[in-house]
């Protein structure tokens, strides 16, 4: 392969292969794949403005059966230490954030094991009634499926029930890297690689946007990285026309700290900005139909998050007025301040 070939084929937006994307990692300078990702950036969104988001993550349950190895912030049923949000509490939140600025709650949860379609349905009903101006970024395709599973029902049946309760928008959750070897070593109780896939495709169906992710920095090797990007790219290329379908990627590094996967398995995050930065510029690179790219700056801090945006972001994502999940993990204890910091 030819270095050369390969930024004529970026440049013009065209498909490239796992084999390429693994060859331009591991061959081509940084500085010459952060300069093709930033020009398709311009073409792509040539306003040149960074968007960003004020919301909340605000989590449903911390009850959860999926025993993620990289996850610190589940329990099992019946611990001292399980909750259910309650309304009052969502209220408290809402009208928090919405004094704030924000307008979007990123609504997500446990794989509780009795918390079923009707649950979710009566929860977003009863936020949309209070606050119809509030949007539901929520769930995520793993929860689907579970809820799915739980009702014996259908992707399509769930999805459609929850848009018509008030659903705005899906994220990209759960995908970690779609590729079952990896889920089985580190996610065994979520949804498999092909499960994910096809609930964003049913999502984009019924033109409910989503995004897509990758956590990366574990037990993946650099090929399943691309593997993961192409199956993005092509669950992509067959959303509908007109809809959004993924409208935005974001890659982010694997939180290391007290986690089961690092004190069992002895697994590190060993990902340096060079490259996290790598990354993003290949992402925009292996994902021309996806319009927006985003920089993780929660995991990887302010300045790798800002020299990604000259290497293909466009987007910061949310200020995080609250985050319980990636911070339970994490280097980071105090968001706003951190926030605070980078702006």
């Amino acid at each position: 392969m030819d270095l050369s070939d390969l930024y004529k084929k970026a440049a013009a937006f065209e498909f490239l292969s796992v084999e390429e994307g693994v060859f331009l990692y591991h061959n081509a300078p940084l500085s010459e794949l952060m300069f093709i990702a930033d020009e398709l950036r311009k073409k792509q969104v040539p306003h040149g403005k960074v968007t960003w988001q004020i919301d909340r993550n605000v989590n449903t349950t911390n009850v959860c059966i999926a025993n993620c190895k990289f996850c610190n912030f589940f329990r099992i049923p019946g611990h001292a230490d399980a909750y259910i949000t309650d309304m009052p509490t969502y209220r408290k939140k809402i009208e928090e954030t919405v004094k704030y600025g924000g307008d979007q709650l990123l609504l997500q949860g446990g794989h509780h094991p009795k918390l079923g379609l009707q649950f979710y349905v009566d929860t977003f009903k009863a936020i949309k009634a209070e606050f119809p101006d509030i949007r539901l970024h929520a769930l995520g395709p793993p929860e689907v499926a579970h809820i799915t599973k739980l009702e014996k029902s259908t992707h399509h049946e769930v999805l459609k029930a929850l848009k018509e309760a008030g659903l705005d928008s899906l994220p990209g959750a759960g995908a970690e890297i779609l590729i079952d070897r990896v889920r089985r070593l580190i996610s065994k109780g979520k949804c498999g690689a092909q499960e994910w896939l096809d609930v964003m495709h049913e999502a984009h169906k019924l033109d409910i946007t989503t995004s897509a992710t990758m956590m990366f920095g574990h037990v993946e090797t650099i090929e399943e990285r691309f593997e993961h990007l192409v199956k993005i790219r092509e669950v992509q290329s067959r959303k509908p026309e007109g809809t959004n379908g993924f409208l935005a990627f974001i890659a982010w590094t694997f939180q290391d700290v007290d986690t089961l996967l690092t004190r069992i398995r002895g697994v590190h995050n060993l990902t340096t900005a060079d490259e996290y930065v790598r990354m993003v510029a290949l992402s925009r690179i292996m994902l021309p139909n996806v319009i927006n790219i985003q920089a993780s700056w929660l995991t990887v801090g302010r300045p790798t998050a800002q020299l990604c945006l000259h290497a293909g972001a466009n987007d910061f994502g949310s200020i995080m007025i609250e985050e319980n999940v990636v911070s339970a993990a994490a280097h980071h204890t105090d968001l706003l301040t951190s926030l605070c910091r980078m702006l």
